[in-house]
Parts: C-alpha cells; structure tokens; sequence
C-alpha cells in the first residue's frame, strides 16, 4: 500500500491509454497532486510523460503483460489522507470485499466506459477511455475531489 496525500487532494485518473497520451489529457491532468492510471497504458513513455505532471500510481492491464509493464503490479491500495483507494484493471477480478476492506472507492479500467457508481459506500470509478476511442464511446479521463472522507468524481471529455 502506498500512502499520499493530504486531507484534501486532487487525483487524476486515467486508463486504456493504448500507448496514446492525447495533449488534452496532458492538460486535464496538471494541478494534480497525483496521477492513478488504472492499466492498459500501452508504453513506458506514457507513464515517463504523466510523471512529468504528477507522481504516478499504474497498475498493469490485460495488455500490458511484456518486457517493461511485467513489474507493475495487478493491484494497488492508494492511501489519500483519510481516504483508501483500491486500483486494478478489470473490476471483474475484484478480489477484496471493499466495504469490509475500509476502502472508499475502487478505481478500475478496462471497457472503455466511463462510469461512477456509489454501492454500500464505495465509489466505483471508471474514467473510460484516454486513447483510442472505440465503440462510439467519449474518450475521457477522470478527476477525485477529496475532502477528508469525501470523494467527488468529475469526468473530462477529452
């Protein structure tokens, strides 16, 4: 588990960058305490390019699993002052129980979709797509307004 944070911070999310780092994206993100990426980057140079606007917490995504990407880790636990944030790709293979975990959002990846979805107090969080857009889907990425224990969403179309 990595800790960060302030009482009060604000998190850019981003995920299925496919090894595309739109400049929009880029933009969207600076100010940012933090940058969680939520896998399928695509390329070391992406996460090199977002460490130059915040530090960077990346888990690996079903198409990350060559050379570089191997030593990122499939999931992640994030303290942000008083707020856990659990990050994996595909919220599918979700192995924790978040609510009995303390955890007060999960940040995942993977469809493309951007979507939030408060359940049993745990934020879900998908900031969709930052690369390729597929399927007549927004490319999008997502921001965290924490607050103590509150965590606000806002997404970006990008």
């Amino acid at each position: 588990m990595q800790k960060r944070g302030p009482k009060q911070c604000l998190v850019g999310v981003i995920s299925d960058t496919h090894g595309l780092l739109r400049e929009p994206a880029v933009t969207a993100l600076k100010g940012v305490d933090m940058i969680i990426h939520a896998g399928d980057i695509g390329t070391l140079e992406v996460l090199e390019a977002l460490r130059q606007v915040a530090p960077v917490v990346a888990v690996r995504g079903n198409m990350d699993g060559y050379g570089w990407a191997q030593d990122l880790p499939e999931t992640e636990m994030v303290e942000l002052g008083e707020v856990y944030v659990y990050i994996l790709h595909d919220l599918f293979h979700l192995d924790i129980d978040p609510h009995a975990s303390g955890v007060q959002a999960v940040i995942s990846g993977h469809t493309h979709q951007p979507a939030a979805e408060t359940k049993n107090g745990v934020l879900y969080l998908n900031p969709g797509s930052a690369g390729h857009g597929r399927h007549n889907r927004p490319t999008t990425i997502a921001r965290l307004h924490i607050d103590g224990t509150t965590v606000t969403p806002e997404f970006i179309k990008l």
